[in-house]
């Protein structure tokens, strides 16, 4: 869907390196799944999103621990010398290539056998001012359904999660397995938006693709991250419905946002997302940009201007009040805080759905 926004350059430069699962080992590095003094894999994961899927599918056959503290923006997120040292005695890697670079680069460093980039499991569409001539409009996704998004060999990432109803295979098997030949996917992540989590279609194929990877790490135990990638994925598909069906009718399509990290969201579920900074939520619009934004407010009937928990909300709250509009938190889930509507992704998501449909006017 449209999103009048330009991608910041640091958002693209960050984006713009190509990279695979790196499920088989590198030069120099370490020999195995590292497990720590219980038994478990040592697990180390860049984010709350990809931590949330490490915890969910290795449950008590995994140690999980997080570079990014919570209340932490993971955009900006620097490093200790500590934390980077640490990753090489790490049994399993999982990180997002292209969100944060001091990650990339310790991640570059660490050479652990084991290493998965989320963004190598689903596809990364770009989300900003050039795709307004193609973008799909009048909420056509909304009215399709899951069945017919499922090539998964396309990497279109429209294969709706409820397949796994179905006892689909895993297509994170596939990915994994393919990522360990040179010809494996080697996803075009310039311009690339990383927030993948926000779609719960796509967010599955990751978590079937980090099963895999789990699996692939600790054979011992597959059967149990096969188990648990199973029941993750049916619950991400009963958030998939939830979303298409309280967003399939509503007053207006359009939304505004502090922090332009719903691009996958809106264009699974038919909306416009207008996003006041771009992929980098520190990042200032300009005074043109305000004032196109209040004469999208008005001609599209925006009610509400959302903003963050973990960035600052001056502008969004600005903009508001400035056009008449009413604020409220539509939630990235770069980390959960005591100011997240929820405990976990999926009731922050659940709480995303029910402010969006407030503001939308859904019927």
């Amino acid at each position: 869907m449209n999103v009048r926004r330009s991608i910041s350059t640091s958002a693209v430069a960050g984006a713009a390196v190509l990279g695979l699962v790196s499920l088989s080992a590198c030069s120099g590095a370490s020999t195995g799944a590292e497990k720590d003094k219980d038994g478990k894999l040592d697990v180390v994961a860049s984010f709350y999103p990809l931590q949330f899927l490490a915890e969910q599918i290795g449950g008590d056959k995994v140690s999980v621990s997080t570079l990014t503290r919570p209340g932490v923006e993971p955009h900006d997120l620097e490093l200790k010398p500590r934390q980077i040292a640490g990753l090489q005695d790490a049994g399993f890697i999982l990180y997002l290539k292209g969100l944060q670079p001091a990650v990339d680069q310790a991640v570059a460093q660490a050479k652990v056998k084991n290493t998965v980039d989320a963004a190598t499991l689903t596809s990364l569409e770009a989300h900003g001012a050039d795709e307004k001539d193609t973008a799909h409009e009048d909420g056509a996704h909304a009215e399709e359904s899951p069945e017919a998004h499922d090539d998964h060999g396309a990497h279109e990432g429209e294969a709706h999660a409820e397949e796994s109803h179905a006892g689909e295979d895993h297509a994170g098997e596939a990915h994994a397995a393919e990522s360990e030949e040179p010809g494996g996917h080697d996803h075009d992540h310039e311009g690339g938006d990383p927030h993948v989590w926000l779609d719960p279609v796509k967010y599955a194929e990751v978590a079937k693709g980090v099963g895999a990877g789990l699996a692939k790490a600790d054979p011992d135990n597959s059967a149990a991250y096969e188990k648990n990638t199973d029941e993750l994925v049916k619950k991400l598909g009963a958030l998939d419905t939830a979303f298409r069906d309280g967003l399939k009718n509503t007053a207006t399509r359009t939304f505004i946002t502090s922090h332009t990290a719903f691009g996958h969201l809106a264009e699974r579920y038919g909306l416009d997302q207008e996003g006041i900074a771009g992929l980098d939520p520190e990042s200032e619009p300009s005074p043109a940009r305000i004032k196109e934004l209040q004469e999208i407010a008005r001609k599209e009937k925006v009610t509400t201007v959302f903003f963050e928990t973990l960035a600052s909300d001056r502008t969004a709250r600005t903009l508001a009040k400035d056009t008449g509009l009413k604020t409220d938190v539509l939630d990235p889930l770069e980390g959960i805080t005591e100011r997240s509507k929820g405990a976990d992704y999926l009731e922050v998501m659940r709480a995303n759905l029910a402010a969006l449909q407030k503001a939308l006017g859904a019927k």
